[in-house]
């Protein structure tokens, strides 16, 4: 049985990806959740945390969204280094430096248990139509 990492109320995890998703930066709270060192994650696909229970339709989502230049928000469960998963609401925000890179900044806090339970029945439909 995997186990789950529930995020304290405080929590706020946030990374940065290049445009290719490539993990760019990664704040002590999300290293601290998902089991991982700031170097373990640099330069690592973001997805080496895409927990296996995720739908392909929820990232077509995401990646659609923010290449057009928009913020998507959504429910994402998460997988852990040691095997477990913990779940986030989330927000990606696509975004271009002075130096003309673009990139992903993507801020997440707790979700609440009933939006937990609502998007895991969703994301289990989802993933028997796939």
């Amino acid at each position: 049985m995997e186990r789950e990492t529930v995020l304290d109320e405080y929590a706020f995890l946030v990374s940065e990806t290049d445009e290719k998703g490539i993990i760019r930066f990664a704040n002590d709270d999300f290293c601290k959740v998902a089991g991982y060192s700031l170097k373990e994650l640099m330069g690592q696909p973001h997805n080496m945390v895409r927990h296996k229970d995720m739908p392909k339709a929820a990232f077509k989502s995401l990646w659609e969204t923010v290449q057009q230049g928009d913020i998507w928000t959504g429910y994402v469960k998460n997988a852990t280094k040691d095997g477990g998963y913990y779940w986030v609401f989330a927000t990606v925000f696509p975004f271009e430096s002075c130096d003309g890179t673009k990139g992903y900044l993507s801020c997440r806090r707790k979700p609440s248990k009933e939006e937990i339970s609502e998007h895991e029945a969703l994301y289990k439909e989802w993933k028997r139509s796939e």
